[in-house]
């Protein structure tokens, strides 16, 4: 596992990571994650979680590839629409590994309605894709990235050795290593359109890359309570 290098001290990055420091401790501390840290997660929440979290890839890949279509430069271009076919292919390949794990059968899956905080991030994500400039969309995708390798790597040196984890794809998937540059490509990129914006849109990218920070923390909430719609009841 390698640590990440800290945010220039003058960058967007390193001003959006401070002032989200305490939700992100929250997110570290959630018991959904302590219990993925030391593997006492029920299987029924984590099944939940993942069939939740393949529904947000769609949304979040949607995204990736609305911003690589905005993007300035091929190397850019390249790097988000890469990640775009990451989050569809290589991630819900663990997802299917899972999947298949847990005995969840297609009449299952498709019986586990998407929660109205898994609903309500992907549609925030599509929302910025359409409605918001590049600098924006850029900040609200990089908290999926930069949370999770964050999270990833806590668990991993709260544990040491995963070898017998039942989580341990999960958790190795998040501290590796080509995620980590991965997510410090994202840093770059979003740093890079921070600089050349202005005041107004470095606000905007501020308040974006916060609102998809509380939604992670939701989002793994809503995956540890088993999230339903309160409605549910008055439609039969």
């Amino acid at each position: 596992m390698s640590k990440l290098p800290a945010p220039a001290a003058d960058g967007f990055c390193a001003q959006a990571w401070e002032h989200t420091a305490q939700l992100r401790k929250a997110i570290v501390e959630h018991p959904f994650n302590t219990g993925l840290a030391d593997g006492t997660l029920d299987r029924e929440v984590f099944a939940f979680y993942i069939v939740q979290d393949a529904r947000y890839l769609v949304g979040f890949a949607q995204a990736l590839a609305a911003a690589a279509t905005r993007a300035g430069n091929a190397e850019d271009a390249a790097f988000l629409s890469g990640a775009a076919q990451g989050a569809l292919v290589e991630e819900r390949r663990l997802h299917a590994g899972y999947v298949t794990e847990f005995g969840l059968t297609d009449e299952e899956i498709a019986g586990i309605g998407t929660s109205p905080s898994c609903l309500a991030y992907t549609s925030y994500l599509r929302a910025c894709a359409l409605t918001e400039s590049y600098p924006v969309l850029l900040a609200a995708v990089l908290p999926c990235f930069w949370v999770y390798q964050h999270v990833g790597s806590a668990i991993l040196e709260s544990t040491g050795d995963t070898s017998g984890h039942p989580y341990r794809a999960w958790i190795e998937t998040y501290a590796d290593d080509a995620f980590a540059e991965a997510v410090l490509t994202a840093r770059e990129l979003t740093d890079r359109a921070a600089a050349t914006a202005d005041a107004e849109t470095r606000q905007q990218m501020l308040e974006a890359y916060i609102r998809a920070t509380e939604y992670e923390w939701m989002f793994w909430n809503s995956a540890w309570i088993k999230e339903e719609w309160p409605t549910a009841a008055f439609l039969g």
